[in-house]
């Protein structure tokens, strides 16, 4: 990545919810400008703690987190965010009684004046959003609250956006589209760390991957080249891939 330059770092990271109570136990990852990155791993892997981590929503008990060079350890997610950096999570991701165009808007609340040139640019990437506009969002499917909470965190032109499990509960035709967006979302320049269930496809599409197995990182490298790897293979994607169809059974 010598033609790029380093965005996020989180750096031997200890990190958990309760006292006394650690999920991540000294896990490491990097992202360049313009990368997108994929994080898989079995459930309890630490993944989404990963994520919180690094948006101040979890207590970081050891390592640290810089962005763009600068230590945002224990940083508030209000100053993250107007650092560039945004959150969208698996669940309860949008404003369900506000239609589409005010969840947007609330996506601007640091900068209102450019409300009206960020969602033209919004209508654009999302032309299904523009149609419905004025629909609350809590009558939308689970698929359109994703892209719903995708565009609100574009709204702010961030420089990092982090990515809960953005296909969890989805059909497959729903998810194929949102790990398209998420890689048209990437070439505009955001960087992206994704979590992800669905471990074969985001291994398809992302640049680089970590396996992250007991709050520690097992696996890192190349999407592509860790989803042909024969050891992560046998000891995580089939493994992955069972989880993935358990949790979306009628019964689950």
């Amino acid at each position: 990545m010598s033609d790029s330059h380093l965005v996020v770092k989180a750096d031997n990271l200890t990190a958990g919810y309760l006292p006394g109570i650690n999920i991540l136990n000294g896990c490491t990852l990097e992202a360049y400008q313009g990368e997108l990155i994929g994080i898989i791993g079995p459930n309890g892997a630490g993944k989404s703690t990963l994520l919180k981590a690094l948006f101040g929503l979890v207590n970081i008990r050891d390592g640290e987190v810089t962005l763009d060079g600068e230590n945002v350890t224990g940083t508030p997610t209000n100053e993250l965010v107007r650092k560039g950096v945004w959150f969208v999570p698996q669940i309860n991701n949008v404003f369900q009684s506000l239609t589409i165009e005010e969840n947007l808007q609330m996506g601007m609340f640091f900068k209102p004046k450019e409300f009206a040139s960020r969602l033209q640019e919004m209508w654009e990437l999302f032309p299904m959003l523009a149609d419905r506009r004025r629909q609350r969002a809590g009558s939308l499917s689970g698929g359109e609250r994703q892209s719903v909470a995708m565009a609100r965190a574009l709204m702010m032109d961030p420089k990092v956006l982090l990515l809960d499990e953005p296909s969890a509960g989805l059909s497959p035709v729903r998810q194929d589209e949102t790990f398209i967006r998420t890689r048209q979302i990437n070439k505009t320049g955001v960087t992206i760390i994704m979590v992800e269930q669905n471990a074969r496809r985001c291994l398809q599409i992302c640049d680089r991957a970590y396996v992250l197995d007991q709050g520690r990182n097992a696996y890192e490298g190349p999407g592509r080249e860790l989803a042909n790897d024969p050891k992560v293979i046998e000891l995580y994607l089939g493994t992955l891939a069972a989880d993935v169809e358990a949790k979306n059974t009628p019964a689950d």
